[in-house]
C-alpha cells in the first residue's frame, strides 16, 4: 500500500482495523500459550484450587439442575464458579428468583456476573426467541473469555472443566481456544439426547421435510419410532428456514465438539437410550465418515431439594396439604415459565373435570399468554380467578380443592404424603421430581421437547397416562375426569404408582456411594483431568 492510498478514508480504515486484528490475534494466541503452559507447569502444585466452570444460560429449567452439579463437586475438594450472563434477570423473575436461591442455599459456589454487551438485541427483534438467544451468547464470547482468562490468572486456580449448558454451544468456540475442557449439560433425558444427536444426520438431501412428514414415525437408535410432529417446533420448519438451520448446527455441534456430555437422567431409568449413547457406531448415524462421539455421563436425578422445615414462612397450600388424607391430592402444574399457560376455554373444561371426578386437587393457574413475547420471561401476570373460572367453581369445591395463582413450591408439594397425583407438562425437571417423589403422573405435554417426553414416561418407563386431546389443542372434562379417576381409583393406577416408587428407589440407589451416577461423576471428573494434562 503506497502513501497516497492511505489518505482514502475507506482504505484507512480498512488498514486499521487489520492492523488491530492482527494484533488482538497475537495477543490471545500469547495469552494461550501462557494459560496452556501454566497449567501444565501447576498441575502438580496442591496450593493451586482446581476450579470447575458452570456456564448456564438464559433457561429457568436448565439453569436449576445445573447448579445441583455443584454439590458432588464440592464434596470432591473441587471449587465452583458460575459464569453468569444476566440480561434477562430484571424481566425473568422465574429465573432471578431461583439465581437469589442458589447463590444463598450454596454459599460456596462463587457467582460471577459477565459485563453486560452494549446494544443487546431483544427477543422482539427476532421471529424466533431461540435466534436471539442464540445471538446473545455468541455475542457474550468475548466476556466469557475475559472471565476464563481472569480465572486462570496466578495465584488463583486451575480450570479443570467448563460445563456449558446445551443451547449455549458457541461458548465452546471459547473454551477450545484457551484449551480447557468443555463439557456440555443437558438438562433433558437420555431418550430426548439420543434424538438431538441424531437429527442433524437423519434427513438426507432430497427427502420429505420433518413437516411434510406430519405424524409419520422417524427412527432412532435407542427409543421408540417418534412421531415426526413430536419433535421440537422449531425442527419442523422448512429446511431453508434460519431457525431450522440453526438449531441443526447447534445440535450437530453438540454431536460433535464437546469433550463429553452430562445428562439429567439415571442409567436404570433409561437402560435403552443410555446404551445407544454409549455405542459409538448409533450415535450419531454415520454419514459417511468417521466421527468420535463425545463420552455420555449420566449424573442424574438432579432435582433441587424443597425448603423443608427451615423455611420462614410455610406457603398456604402446603398448610392446606397438611389438613388432607395421605395421597388423597391430584396436584396440577405446567411449569414456571408463562408460555406454560392454558386458554380460558381449557381452563374451564379442567375445573369442570377436577369438579366431577369428586377428588381432592391443587391446581396452580396462570393467566393465559396472549402473544405478548415480552411476558415470556414474567409468569406473574394477573389471574383473575373468577373470571377466568366457571362461575360458582371457586365456592363448590372449597371443601376440596385449593387453586393458587402462579406459582407452587412444587418438589414440597409432591414429596408431601397427601399428594396422589401429578397432573404435568412433561418437562423433564417436573418428571424427575415425580418419579422422585414416587407419584404417578397424567402427562399433558405443551412445548420444547415435552412431546418426546410423554412418549418416554407413558409407554418405556409407565410412570405416567396420556391426557387424549392435548394435540387437537383441547382436552376435555371428560377425560380430565376419567383420567384422574384411572390413577386414583383403578388397579391399573395402583401399578403404575408402583412403578414409579421402583424408579425413586432405583434414582436413590444412583446417588449414593457406588450408585450409577455418583461413578458417573468420578468419571467425568477423571477424564477432564486427563484432557487437562495433555493441554
Amino acid at each position: 500500500m503506497d502513501g497516497r492510498s492511505l489518505h482514502s478514508p475507506p482504505l484507512m480504515l480498512k488498514f486499521i482495523q487489520s492492523v488491530v486484528k492482527k494484533k488482538k490475534k497475537i495477543l490471545i494466541q500469547s495469552s494461550v500459550r501462557h494459560l496452556r503452559h501454566r497449567r501444565t507447569a501447576t498441575a502438580s502444585k496442591d496450593i493451586m484450587e482446581k476450579t470447575i466452570v458452570l456456564y448456564p444460560g438464559l433457561f429457568v429449567s436448565h439453569f436449576v439442575p445445573m447448579m445441583q452439579l455443584a454439590d458432588v463437586f464440592l464434596e470432591e475438594g473441587y471449587a465452583v464458579a458460575v459464569a453468569l450472563i444476566d440480561l434477562t434477570l430484571d424481566q425473568d423473575v422465574a429465573l432471578a428468583a431461583a439465581v437469589d436461591r442458589v447463590a444463598s442455599d450454596k454459599p460456596s459456589v462463587a457467582f460471577h456476573r459477565l459485563p453486560r454487551i452494549q446494544n443487546p438485541p431483544t427477543v422482539a427483534d427476532y421471529a424466533e426467541a431461540l435466534l436471539w438467544y442464540f445471538e446473545i451468547v455468541k455475542r457474550y464470547n468475548d466476556q466469557l473469555r475475559g472471565f476464563l482468562c481472569s480465572v486462570l490468572q496466578p495465584p488463583r486456580s486451575v480450570v479443570h472443566a467448563v460445563i456449558v449448558d446445551a443451547p449455549s454451544v458457541a461458548a465452546l468456540d471459547v473454551t477450545k481456544e484457551l484449551g480447557i475442557p468443555a463439557y456440555t449439560f443437558f438438562a433433558a433425558n437420555a431418550s430426548a439426547v439420543a434424538v438431538f444427536l441424531q437429527l442433524p444426520w437423519i434427513r438426507a438431501e432430497g427427502q420429505p421435510s420433518f413437516k411434510e412428514l406430519r405424524d409419520a414415525p422417524v427412527t432412532f437408535s435407542g427409543v421408540p419410532p417418534i412421531p415426526a410432529s413430536y419433535l421440537m417446533r422449531e425442527t419442523l420448519q422448512e429446511p431453508e428456514s434460519e431457525i431450522y438451520k440453526a438449531m441443526m448446527n447447534a445440535m450437530r455441534r453438540n454431536a460433535e465438539e464437546p469433550d463429553g456430555i452430562l445428562v439429567n437422567t439415571f442409567a436404570s431409568l433409561e437402560a435403552r437410550a443410555v446404551g445407544a449413547l454409549r455405542d459409538p457406531p448409533s450415535i450419531p448415524p454415520g454419514s459417511g465418515r468417521a466421527r468420535r462421539t463425545p463420552p455420555v455421563y449420566c449424573v442424574g436425578p438432579l432435582v433441587a431439594a424443597g425448603a423443608g422445615a427451615e423455611a420462614k414462612e410455610k406457603h398456604e397450600c402446603l398448610a392446606w396439604l397438611d389438613r388432607q388424607p395421605e395421597r388423597s391430592v391430584v396436584f396440577l402444574c405446567f411449569g414456571s415459565t408463562a408460555a406454560a399457560t392454558h386458554s380460558e376455554e381449557q381452563l374451564r373444561e379442567v375445573a369442570v373435570g377436577l369438579q366431577n371426578s369428586g377428588h381432592r386437587f391443587l391446581w396452580v393457574v396462570r393467566a393465559p399468554l396472549r402473544g405478548d413475547t415480552e411476558r415470556l420471561f414474567d409468569p406473574r401476570a394477573d389471574a383473575d380467578l373468577d373470571v377466568l373460572l366457571p362461575d360458582g367453581f371457586l365456592e363448590g369445591t372449597r371443601d376440596r380443592g385449593l387453586v393458587v395463582k402462579h406459582w407452587a413450591p412444587q418438589v414440597e408439594v409432591l414429596s408431601h404424603r397427601a399428594t396422589g397425583a401429578f397432573v404435568t407438562h412433561c418437562g423433564w425437571n417436573s418428571a424427575l421430581e415425580g418419579i422422585t417423589a414416587g407419584v404417578p403422573m397424567l402427562c399433558w405435554p405443551m412445548y420444547a421437547e415435552q412431546k418426546m417426553n410423554k412418549l418416554f414416561m407413558v409407554e418405556e418407563a409407565m410412570v405416567g397416562v396420556e391426557m387424549v386431546g392435548w394435540q387437537q389443542g383441547l382436552v376435555r372434562a371428560e377425560e380430565v375426569e376419567a383420567k384422574v379417576r384411572l390413577v386414583m381409583e383403578s388397579e391399573e393406577g395402583d401399578k403404575i404408582r408402583a412403578r414409579v416408587v421402583a424408579h425413586r428407589d432405583a434414582a436413590t440407589v444412583a446417588l449414593r456411594a457406588g450408585g450409577s451416577s455418583r461413578a458417573a461423576y468420578g468419571q467425568f471428573l477423571t477424564d477432564a483431568a486427563k484432557l487437562g494434562a495433555r493441554e
